[in-house]
């Protein structure tokens, strides 16, 4: 400042990209008053998250770990990234459009598109309920020594017990029950992590995308289909608006986009935790010892070289798994049912249906393990019906403005598609071929 006789000191104009002296310790306010007002806008995409870290992981990602090591660990890397991608945009439509994505869809279909639409997203929830259940049976047969059907009626009673949760307690009550599980599964998963710690070299090679003959290409498409899930894709979008409903355009909707972006990425940062510790832990632990490509044989061997306790954890994690996973599950299938047929079904009823192929199958002697496999694939087919119609709508500026995706963003994502759907073709040549 320069002193004039004339009048009082002038003030230098502050020069651009000049912080002032006080900017610190505003913008650190700035962030503190954007936390208070973002923490309890959290949540919906824990829920989704739930998708990710099902017992269809679990059998995928210990067989591609036990059998190959680390050579697949590029795909749930890259499968994580393009789950956050795609989850923001599901969570987005909702908040901006104040409809779900099956709800948006059915809106341009004729009657009987809207059937065949319901038709294959519910194949996809079929199988989608059929890993839950049969996760969650295993679970309590490691644990109780249940008979499989028995278990897979107990995991059904008690996904009822928490769809009630939200029906009767609303939404948040909802999130926070299947948060705590996500704690559960996070502490069960990864517990023997901390006794057998991954090799670092094998880490970065597992990094570098390549394959190992066909049987690498099945279990990468399931890994795929376990990983960005068809039915998350649906329900975000339903959990976002049935939380926050329709904003309009302004602060308050900036502020719900602002603080999805961070629920979505703490969620999924979290899932492909799991998922990547999953693959690990058989990886260093696991790789080459027989049988350890199936469920049970993979808590045998967790139980002989790590010790009963991350035996309990590792089945306590795959119970909290199946239960929190087939509550989600239920939840999207009702969704997608009313939101495309506008038909409501009462939760036990659909409870009772969806229940019936799994019990059937566990009652038959099915290889559990292989049945959760198995139904990732099907997940897998089933993605490209759900990201074609989201990538279509979010780039839509008659539903989502201002907000609809840019031109890079838009590119990327139907990069994903693309990959996905190749990777499906690589999937089914192997499975006709051989």
């Amino acid at each position: 400042m320069t002193a004039t006789a004339s009048g009082p000191p002038s003030v230098t104009p502050a020069r651009a990209g000049v912080p002032r002296p006080d900017q610190g310790r505003h913008d650190q306010r700035g962030r503190r008053a954007f936390l208070r007002r973002s923490l309890p806008l959290l949540g919906p995409a824990f829920v989704a998250a739930i998708a990710y870290v099902d017992p269809g992981n679990v059998a995928a990602n210990l067989t591609a770990g036990s059998r190959y090591g680390y050579l697949l660990l590029w795909v749930l890397v890259a499968a994580s990234v393009m789950a956050a991608l795609i989850q923001y945009r599901s969570a987005a439509l909702g908040i901006v459009s104040g409809r779900s994505l099956p709800a948006l869809v059915g809106e341009r279909l004729g009657r009987r598109g809207r059937i065949a639409y319901w038709a294959q997203a519910e194949l996809v929830a079929a199988a989608t309920d059929l890993a839950e259940v049969v996760g969650g049976a295993l679970a309590l047969q490691l644990l109780l020594g249940l008979p499989l059907p028995a278990g897979g009626l107990v995991v059904g009673v008690v996904s009822l017990a928490l769809l009630a949760t939200q029906s009767r307690s609303g939404q948040r009550r909802f999130e926070l029950v299947v948060m705590a599980l996500l704690a559960v599964i996070v502490i069960g998963f990864l517990a023997g992590l901390v006794l057998r710690p991954p090799d670092a070299a094998g880490v970065a090679a597992g990094l570098l995308p390549r394959f190992r003959g066909s049987d690498s290409v099945l279990l990468a498409a399931s890994m795929l289909g376990a990983t960005v899930m068809p039915h998350a894709v649906y329900v975000h979008s339903a959990l976002a608006r049935d939380r926050h409903g329709h904003a309009e355009a302004g602060p308050q909707r900036d502020l719900l986009l602002r603080a999805t972006r961070w629920d979505v990425g703490a969620a999924l940062a979290v899932a492909g935790a799991v998922n990547v510790g999953l693959l690990l832990l058989a990886a260093a632990g696991l790789s080459g010892v027989p049988g350890t490509d199936s469920i049970p044989g993979a808590h045998h061997a967790i139980v002989a070289t790590l010790g009963t306790g991350v035996g309990i954890a590792f089945a306590v994690g795959l119970l909290a798994s199946g239960l929190a996973s087939t509550s989600v599950g239920a939840y999207a299938g009702a969704v997608v049912m009313g939101d495309l047929l506008h038909r409501r079904v009462p939760p036990l009823v659909r409870r009772s249906v969806t229940l019936v192929p799994a019990i059937t199958l566990l009652a038959l002697g099915a290889d559990p393990t292989l049945t959760l496999v198995v139904s990732q694939v099907v997940l897998s087919f089933g993605l490209p019906f759900a990201l074609v119609p989201l990538v279509r709508l979010a780039h839509d500026e008659a539903v989502m403005g201002e907000r609809r995706t840019g031109r890079a963003q838009h590119a990327v994502l139907w990069a994903v598609v693309a990959l996905v759907v190749a990777l499906n073709l690589a999937l089914l040549s192997v499975l006709i071929i051989g």
